[in-house]
């Protein structure tokens, strides 16, 4: 292969590399934008818990717990996808399994939270 060719298979890797590591950071921003939406269901319930009927800062609380359910379905499912369509070349990803298992928890957290919510 000719040195100019060699190079600009390498500004390629690279590219998609960087396109990779971008990818992670939206999943990042996705899951910072969840966890965001699951403390302001836990704030709803906490500024309005006293309100009467007490079953209205529960639905509210919850509306914001599915949000971000679907936020983190939502940005596994992406994540997925765009890893699927790329290949690092020198980038080193976190592994898909992690990512799985961190959506699992984070879905399973909250989960929990609309559990105690509506049981106070």
């Amino acid at each position: 292969m000719a040195p100019k060719e060699q190079l600009a298979e390498d500004r390629t890797d690279l590219a998609e590399d960087r396109t990779i590591l971008a990818v992670e950071r939206t999943f990042s921003g996705w899951i910072r934008t969840g966890l965001a939406t699951a403390g302001v269901a836990i704030g709803l319930h906490a500024v309005f818990g006293l309100f009467q009927p007490t079953w209205v800062p529960k639905v509210a609380a919850t509306v914001f717990l599915l949000a971000a359910q679907l936020i983190f379905l939502s940005a596994w499912l992406e994540n997925r996808k765009s890893r699927r369509r790329l290949t690092t070349h020198m980038a080193r990803l976190q592994p898909g399994g992690r990512i799985t298992v961190l959506i699992v928890l984070l879905s399973a957290g909250i989960t929990a939270i609309g559990v105690v919510l509506w049981l106070l």
